[in-house]
Parts: C-alpha cells; structure tokens; sequence
C-alpha cells in the first residue's frame, strides 16, 4: 500500500470521484448527485460488529430516504463476500439490506476516502462516516474505530442539522435534534448586533441567540 499517497478528504472539498463495483452494479458518485450520501466503510463482512451496524442502517433506511439521503457501504471484501454476508443477514434476521456496498479490493476508493489507518489495521477500513451534498461537497466525517459500533440515530440527526443549517442560514446548537431551536448567526457589524436584539429572539446575550424556525 502506498500510505505516503494517501490525503485525507478535509470538510468543504468536493469529495473524490469515483466508479466502482457494488451489489446493486456499478456506481459513480456522480449517480447521487442532488441527492445526499452517506458513504460509509466497515472492517469486514460477516463479523459481529459490522453485521449489527448494516442491521441499523437498513432498519432506518426509510428514515434515510424521507431526507433524500442515499446510503453507500463500502468494505475491502470482494463482490461475492459481500452478496452472500447480505444473503445471511436476510436468511438469518429477517432484514433485507436495500442499500449498495462497494467491493473495493483495490482498496481505490478507501485510499481516496482517508479509510485505511494503518495504527487500526493494515489490512482493513476503519469505521469511517461521510456525508456529502447535493453538490458532492463532504459536509461532516466521522471516524469510528473497529470495535466500536456507530449510533445510526446520530448520524441521522447531523443530516437534520445540516439540511436546517443551509435551509435557514443558521447553526445548531449541541444535543440539538430536529425540532429544537437554532441558533442566529452571530451579528457582523454593530447595526445587526442592534437589529438582532429586536427580533425578540431567546437571547442568553447578544452573541447567543436562539430562534424557532419550520421544517
């Protein structure tokens, strides 16, 4: 593996392109385009841990596809690795997994996704998270390492954050989840610091405020 090659995807970039084999046929990134995607990567296929976690993700598929959000598996494990470990899944819980996974033996894509660290394993992706846009840009990456399983709901509520966040032009607070209130950009000059104040939002001082807005 040529790690001095590697470069880890930064937020705000166009995310790489790519064009590989999946279960449901070939895909490019281009095919997601206007639509979100979360590409996500696991260490490999019929085992514990990565079985539970594409278990959740099909059980909120359509929790997904409600935010017009394409999930994207991806493993090191071949085509037929992968077909059989979701033919299992099926035959053994009942549960149907509608979404496609990479077979990236090349390990092109994961090279080109910051997947592979090599203090985790050598051989195998790590738990990595990537949401991009409509436009293709990444929007927020999260990195799990292999023995720790990812929470699906979380990864939900940042689509949420992210899709109020450019709909308003505002931020999310923490713990924020759909709903709540959102916070107000922060004033740029002193007449919107003065205008702010007026609207009558909840206002812990001028630099924090916090308003409701529709969904």
């Amino acid at each position: 593996m040529e790690e001095e090659k590697t470069r880890m995807p930064l937020l705000g970039e166009k995310a790489p392109d790519f064009e590989a084999k999946t279960t449901h046929g070939t895909l490019r990134l281009g095919d997601f385009k206007g639509s979100w995607l979360v590409l996500f990567s696991h260490p490999g296929d019929f085992t514990p841990v990565c079985t539970t976690e594409f278990m959740a993700f099909a059980e909120k598929f359509d929790e997904f596809q409600k935010r017009n959000t394409h999930l994207l598996g991806l493993s090191v494990d071949s085509q037929s690795s992968h077909l059989a470990w979701v033919k299992n899944i099926e035959e053994k819980s009942g549960i149907k997994i509608p979404f496609p996974v990479i077979a990236d033996g090349s390990r092109e894509v994961a090279m080109k996704y910051g997947m592979l660290h090599p203090g985790q394993s050598k051989t195998e992706t790590v738990r990595a998270v990537f949401i991009i846009d409509p436009e293709s840009v990444i929007r927020l990456i999260l990195y799990y390492p292999p023995a720790i399983g990812r929470n699906i709901d979380e990864i939900l509520r940042c689509i949420d954050a992210l899709q109020t966040a450019d709909k308003h032009h505002v931020a999310t607070p923490a713990n924020w989840r759909k709903g709540d209130k959102v916070v107000v950009p922060a004033p740029i000059d002193q007449e919107s610091l003065e205008e702010r104040l007026k609207e009558g939002y909840e206002c812990m001082d001028w630099y924090l405020c916090k308003k409701e807005v529709e969904d």
